[in-house]
């Protein structure tokens, strides 16, 4: 019989849980049925698998599942709740009983078989029972009177509330809203918990730790998601081509893969540029990608990085990854640079060449993706995934306009909102074919340039130079007005105010 669970998500990065979760369940091979349809506005899922390992599995990877309970019973009321679990004790089918007639995508009439409650009524196992709440705040004497309507079931055992063997879990839903919560809840489950998700790391990797990070370096919990929807295993070589400060390194490390970067940045991947933390002058001489390394125990999964323009590629064809896991520059908080000078029939004496450091151009977006995708379709082994943030302009945005390739196929494109006009996606692209095209590129269609100006991100092609002027000009003043005011000595009217 395939055991009914719920799955119980953190509510955030709400665009990211789909991705990462058929990622994970693809990795695994682990067959998932849902038994009501999942939406964004519900931060659970109910399925069914196989057997318990298979979510124990699922939980050992994801980030974004808080935890997972064995469902008992679900329903829209607290009476109906009650009357499913008592007609639970008297199902010996071994089955859930689902009545004929119903709305298919509602669980709350199904009655759960009589063996997942006789699992824990054994007298020598303890037991306790968690009242849990979304979106409202239950009182210790409320939670205890919700805990006695449930002295019918049959468990036999002591009650312990710290570490005790079997943890049950009532659950009541109560909308995603806080401003409009209802009197009575939405949903109400009730059943075994299980597992917790790996919201843990998040913390343990936490930037605030991190020995050494960039003004970029990417956010623990979105760096874990990237891994997973790269479907990042034990013994893979992954590879990233805008390392910085190698944020990515430590979460594919994480999940047993051996890591292999490179950047054009010298100075960041030297440990050289300026510390990013607040009040510090100086970076301390183990500060270092390999330095992060080792501080999360990570170093025999180290290759190495190298400075390096990505837009010359330099590696052999027959060399493969098992994922490309990549944040690109954008041109905002850092630049988007390749080798190049733009002065025509340049040429270097010989006598230059030693100490000659090239000078770079700007890399343009439309050119750094074509480059990207081109490379991922001719490195990557078949079946294998690039996982890359793109930068949008949300009313412009299209999902045609992304960049694409014949050799890929996007398999996932989830939101992150950077502000009310901008934001970035997550795109997971998978190699599903080894045939090149003759003229080996991809292809990008409106792609945006993205400029940074007085801390306010601008399309360039939709700013004019008159509005760019007074935008410049309201800012510098701004900032002069703020400077008089930090400066200028009080006077006794300021004082009286």
């Amino acid at each position: 019989m395939w055991r009914r669970y719920l799955l119980w998500f953190a509510h955030e990065h709400v665009d990211f849980r789909y991705a990462e979760m058929q990622s994970i369940i693809s990795l695994l091979k682990i067959p998932m049925k849902f038994i009501e349809t999942p939406c964004v506005s519900r931060p659970y899922w109910i399925v069914e698998l196989p057997e318990e390992e298979c979510i124990r599995k699922i939980a050992s990877r994801s980030v974004l599942l808080k935890n997972c309970i064995e469902l008992w019973s679900r329903a829209k009321t607290e009476d109906r709740l009650h009357e499913n679990l008592k007609s639970a004790i008297k199902n010996i089918s071994c089955k859930w009983i689902i009545p004929e007639g119903g709305n298919s995508n509602i669980s709350d009439s199904h009655i759960c078989p009589s063996e997942l409650l006789e699992a824990c009524s054994d007298s020598s196992k303890s037991f306790k029972i968690d009242v849990e709440t979304f979106c409202k705040h239950f009182s210790i004497k409320e939670k205890v009177e919700k805990i006695e309507k449930f002295s019918y079931l049959p468990l036999e055992g002591p009650v312990k509330l710290k570490k005790p063997d079997i943890t049950l879990s009532y659950i009541e839903f109560y909308g995603i809203d806080p401003n409009n919560v209802p009197n009575q809840p939405h949903d109400l489950f009730f059943g075994r918990w299980v597992v917790d998700g790996q919201r843990e790391l998040i913390q343990t990797h936490s930037l605030k730790k991190r020995h050494f990070i960039g003004n970029t370096s990417m956010d623990a919990q979105l760096a874990l998601v990237m891994a997973n929807q790269a479907r990042v295993d034990h013994a893979d070589v992954i590879y990233d081509p805008f390392v910085g400060s190698g944020s990515l390194f430590i979460a594919a490390a994480h999940f047993g893969a051996y890591v292999w970067g490179s950047d054009i940045d010298f100075m960041m991947l030297h440990a050289r540029t300026r510390p990013t933390r607040v009040g510090k002058k100086s970076r301390d001489k183990d500060e270092s990608i390999a330095g992060n390394m080792r501080q999360y125990g990570s170093s025999s999964r180290y290759l190495d990085v190298i400075v390096s323009d990505f837009s010359l590629p330099m590696w052999k064809d027959k060399l493969t990854f098992d994922a490309i896991i990549t944040d690109p520059p954008y041109g905002i908080r850092e630049p988007t640079e390749k080798i190049g000078i733009e002065r025509e029939n340049y040429t270097l004496s010989e006598d230059h060449l030693v100490n000659h450091i090239p000078a770079k151009v700007d890399y343009e977006l439309p050119h750094m993706y074509n480059d990207l995708l081109t490379f991922a379709a001719k490195h990557l082994e078949a079946g294998k995934r690039l996982v890359c943030w793109y930068p949008v302009i949300r009313e412009d945005y299209k999902e045609e306009h992304l960049p694409s390739h014949p050799s890929l196929k996007l398999v996932a494109n989830s939101e992150q909102l950077l502000s009310k006009l901008t934001a970035r996606r997550l795109l997971t692209y998978e190699k599903i074919s080894d045939q090149l095209p003759s003229t080996g590129g991809g292809t990008m269609t409106g792609t945006q340039n993205f400029r940074y100006v007085g801390r306010k991100i601008i399309l360039t092609n939709k700013i004019s130079l008159v509005q760019l002027f007074l935008f410049k000009t309201i800012f510098f003043f701004n900032l002069f007005e703020s400077y008089v005011l930090i400066h200028t000595p009080a006077t006794k009217h300021d004082n009286k105010i």
